[in-house]
């Protein structure tokens, strides 16, 4: 499967690397590192990680330090699109975020008021995510080897045939802990694949970064500087 996967999915790659761009925008927000990790749901440690080109963000991650950037996740990966509401094994794309050893395969397409997102995801032994929290739901379903789901500090080992439902604003990661690859169902209800950006609201410290530049404007237009 490696040599089918598009590891070019980062939109812009051929710009600038994936961390420069994240931090190249943070930076121009006014952000702190801190500020993105608390909003992301992620540590501080994890996102310094990123910008320095040390670690790739999952998928879910990616998108949520999209939003607390303002951006659109498409800005910085380009994911296939599911047009009809069947998909075939042999047709579907395999991709990945840059260099990240996760390998996604979209099934779920895009309809108005759709909320369910789904797609199959491999994950290669040893593989361990980083803790995250945001909004929503999922559900793991392995189809085949087996993961550990830590969920808030209690440690869950899924089979194949074993499943897992939970709010995703619970912290929550994963591993393989074996020596197998695993293949795991993923359905949420955060829009991973970006298919609504015109219903989303501004993420609240995208709100307050822009606030705290119209105060810090209005400081200056009060004290007559240019």
């Amino acid at each position: 499967m490696a040599d089918q996967v598009d590891h070019e999915g980062v939109a812009g790659a051929e710009a600038a690397p994936l961390g420069d761009r994240l931090r190249t925008r943070r930076q121009a927000l006014g952000l702190t590192l801190k500020e993105v990790a608390d909003g992301a749901g992620l540590s501080v440690g994890f996102i310094s990680q990123i910008e320095r080109g040390i670690t790739t963000p999952s998928l879910s991650s990616l998108v949520s330090v999209s939003r607390v950037l303002g951006l659109h996740v498409s800005e910085f990966l380009s994911q296939p699109k599911v047009t009809d509401s069947m998909t075939r094994q042999n047709q579907r794309q395999h991709y990945a975020v840059g260099g990240n050893s996760l390998v996604y395969e979209r099934l779920s397409t895009s309809f108005p008021g759709n909320v369910l997102r789904s797609l199959i995801i491999h994950e290669p032994p040893g593989y361990r995510s980083e803790p995250i929290a945001h909004e929503g739901e999922e559900i793991f379903y392995v189809l085949q080897g087996a993961i550990t789901v830590e969920l808030e500090g209690e440690t869950n080992i899924l089979e194949a045939g074993d499943s897992l439902h939970f709010q995703s604003n619970r912290v929550h990661s994963s591993w393989n802990h074996t020596g197998s690859p695993a293949t795991i169902l993923h359905t949420c209800t955060m829009d991973v694949f970006g298919d609504n950006p015109a219903t989303e609201e501004p993420h609240p410290v995208v709100q307050r970064s822009a606030a705290r530049g119209r105060k810090t404007s209005t400081s200056r237009i009060n004290k007559g500087e240019s």
